[in-house]
């Protein structure tokens, strides 16, 4: 971040702050893009200041690029839960906006689809998404959920593969990799897969636990 001018913390969470308490979502964007960079908010993650790192990673969910999702995902890590809370929620926010606008809108559309468990047609809208921007990592991974709900675990794996190749730092991708393997029976790869995941997010704690569950059963083989 060479360059990019510091924000003060205290006058960024006094400037961010009243408007969070409103929610005014619209007003807070047009502040947080008329007055800073998104790399000039990404200088907050490393704050003293506990609210800066919160109130940054929460803003950077809304105007952040995924340019610089390798300076948030740090922030999974951080000792302080809220902080952790909203740099988890920056991310998804990054990861389902960071196709083209149309490859976001297919996504978008499936993820609908998929909520209601209509595989067919969320499966239609990421394979389309993948089509219009084959870099978008979250068209793999929502398609790599769709997989594994209809029990193909192997296309499941191999579209966790291409999310992690696109976005290293996608916990949910490295954490549905190792429920895939798990199934499959592909005990030591299924390991790796959570131990990759909670490196990334140590706080996924349904992971821990089959992460625990799977280490147990290869002491007693």
């Amino acid at each position: 971040m060479s360059g990019t001018p510091i924000i003060d913390a205290d006058e960024f969470v006094a400037a961010v702050t009243p408007l969070l308490a409103e929610q005014n979502l619209g007003a807070l964007v047009e502040l947080l893009r008329s007055k800073w960079t998104h790399a000039q908010i990404a200088t907050l993650f490393h704050s003293d200041n506990a609210d800066a790192r919160k109130v940054a990673a929460f803003a950077f969910g809304l105007v952040g690029k995924a340019c610089c999702v390798h300076k948030l995902s740090p922030l999974l890590a951080d000792p302080d839960p809220m902080v952790h809370q909203m740099a988890e929620h920056a991310l998804w926010s990054l990861w389902f906006r960071s196709g083209t606008a149309e490859a976001n809108h297919q996504v978008c559309r499936g993820t609908k689809a998929l909520n209601r468990r209509d595989f067919e047609h969320a499966l239609s809208h990421f394979n389309r998404a993948i089509d219009l921007d084959p870099s978008f990592a979250e068209a793999y991974n929502q398609r790599a959920i769709v997989h594994y709900l209809s029990e193909r675990f192997e296309e499941s794996v191999e579209d966790c593969h291409r999310t992690v190749s696109r976005m290293p730092c996608h916990f949910g991708a490295w954490a549905g990799m190792g429920h895939c393997y798990a199934h499959l029976g592909k005990h030591p790869e299924a390991i790796r897969s959570y131990e990759k995941a909670l490196e990334i997010n140590p706080r996924l704690e349904g992971v821990k636990q089959a992460l625990d569950e799977l280490r147990a059963k290869s002491s007693e083989t």
